[in-house]
């Protein structure tokens, strides 16, 4: 079956408006540029019951998720304390991550783990136990993953070049093993609604294909696109998407629809 691909991200500043979310964006680019699809995304809070509770639902499904956010060392970070505990799983110190945290602490001029401002630094190496660890180039400090899912800062800087290390690590025989064709054009002056009939005829007649509208007010920008219109589409394999193509500029010919290719 098609690889399917999840998103978590955690924190309650990006639901409060603090900071603005730029996960969602990027990990569609990574995914994209491999012919991979982002499924589905999810914001959470800070909140650990609600954590376990999504954590939980997925790890019982079968989709890879990248989880970004809430796995440091702080009272609201609960991102690894609720992944062990979806899991049913202890919380303990990984051996590898402590060695990289010790180390982190030595190039800032702290070599006595026994302190107590390492030893909070340590517990940013407990993760689910038999989690394995997702290397951090930018300081050292790990994530882990579990399975199918991956757990990363919430920093852009330290999460990006994570995730993508794993994608290219980890699936790369998936890339581009689907390629997926799109082609659009616009219909003016027609409701989303008279356009539903067309749209289950084309997936009926090309079971691979799927139909998409897009609505839009105008851009003003473009005097070509300037009033009220529908971007109306199809997409699926390569080697169908012309032939369905056809078949929709077809029945909004016969239809009498308004419309603009290109």
């Amino acid at each position: 079956m098609p690889l399917r691909f999840g998103l978590f991200v955690v924190g309650d500043e990006i639901l409060s408006g603090k900071r603005s979310d730029r996960h969602l964006r990027r990990v569609t680019e990574l995914l994209s540029a491999r012919g991979l699809n982002l499924r589905w995304a999810h914001y959470l809070p800070d909140e650990r019951a609600l954590l376990i509770e999504a954590f939980r639902r997925s790890f019982a499904g079968q989709d890879v998720v990248f989880s970004c956010g809430g796995i440091g060392s702080t009272p609201d970070d609960h991102t690894r304390q609720a992944a062990a505990a979806a899991l049913g799983r202890e919380l303990v110190l990984h051996p590898e991550a402590a060695a990289l945290i010790a180390a982190r602490a030595a190039q800032l001029g702290q070599h006595d783990m026994t302190t107590p401002e390492n030893r909070q630094r340590l517990t940013m190496g407990e993760f689910p136990e038999g989690a394995r660890i997702i290397p951090n180039p930018f300081n050292g400090i790990a994530g882990f993953a579990v399975a199918q899912h991956y757990f990363v800062p919430g920093f852009p800087a330290m999460a990006w070049p994570m995730l993508e290390a794993v994608l290219d690590s980890e699936y790369a025989s998936h890339f581009h093993a689907e390629p997926i064709a799109e082609r659009s054009l616009l219909v003016f002056g027609t409701p989303e609604s008279a356009l539903v009939p067309m749209m289950l005829s084309i997936e009926r007649d090309f079971p691979t294909i799927r139909t998409f509208s897009l609505p839009s007010l105008g851009d003003g920008r473009d005097a070509r696109i300037a009033r009220r219109h529908i971007e109306l589409g199809v997409k699926g394999p390569p080697e169908r998407i012309e032939a369905a193509f056809e078949a929709l500029r077809r029945a909004l010919e016969q239809s009498g629809v308004e419309y603009s290719i290109g």
